[in-house]
């Protein structure tokens, strides 16, 4: 998939904010750990991509009420829905110069309806390539690729799914506000964005 980039100057996919605080001691001893067995900028990459895939359980499967959204918080607490997981795999990567960004895709939910997915895209070798740290569990086999996509999941125009193009180099604001808004897991759920 061809992603549009909202700014053309990569510098934004590579910059710390209250989000994405790839500054904070927590986010910089994690990236310091990952880096050392990483001989290249890919194999660091893909170590971080697992760690938060794999060591950070996603709070609707895990049944974890809180909800995290800044990336030192999502490390820390070791919690996070696949928004506060992006986030954290954001800030791990840019904390080591790998230009990173955010995706969506907008999903059927289990009421019918639509719910926004949120992942991140990686720029490697010129181009960008989405990845998707939510975690696996029956059903979902998501993978670091550059040679094509293994998301968790894939959006279905039949369903009235769809990969949105664009890639941001902050969390959209409708994701953020759902974040920061909900006083815990079940509340978001009630509030997360069905589109962007």
């Amino acid at each position: 998939m061809e992603l549009i980039q909202n700014t053309p100057d990569l510098s934004a996919y590579l910059a710390a904010d209250e989000v994405v605080d790839h500054h904070h001691p927590r986010v910089r001893e994690t990236a310091a750990r990952l880096a050392e067995g990483a001989v290249d900028s890919y194999a660091y990459a893909r170590a971080a991509y697992e760690f938060v895939r794999d060591t950070i359980p996603h709070s609707q499967d895990s049944g974890d009420p809180r909800v995290t959204w800044r990336a030192s918080d999502v490390l820390e607490k070791r919690t996070g829905i696949c928004y506060a997981k992006a986030h954290a795999l954001a800030a791990l990567l840019r904390a080591e110069d790998i230009p990173t960004g955010f995706a969506y895709q907008r999903l059927t939910d289990d009421g019918g309806g639509h719910v926004v997915h949120g992942l991140v895209a990686v720029r490697f070798h010129g181009s960008w390539h989405r990845q998707d740290p939510r975690g696996n569990k029956p059903g979902v086999d998501a993978r670091f690729s550059l040679d094509g996509e293994r998301l968790a999941f894939v959006a279905d125009p039949q369903s009235n799914e769809l990969d949105y193009p664009v890639l941001y180099s902050e969390p959209h604001p409708a994701v953020r506000g759902a974040l920061e808004a909900a006083s815990d897991r079940p509340h978001l759920w009630k509030t997360l964005p069905t589109a962007l």
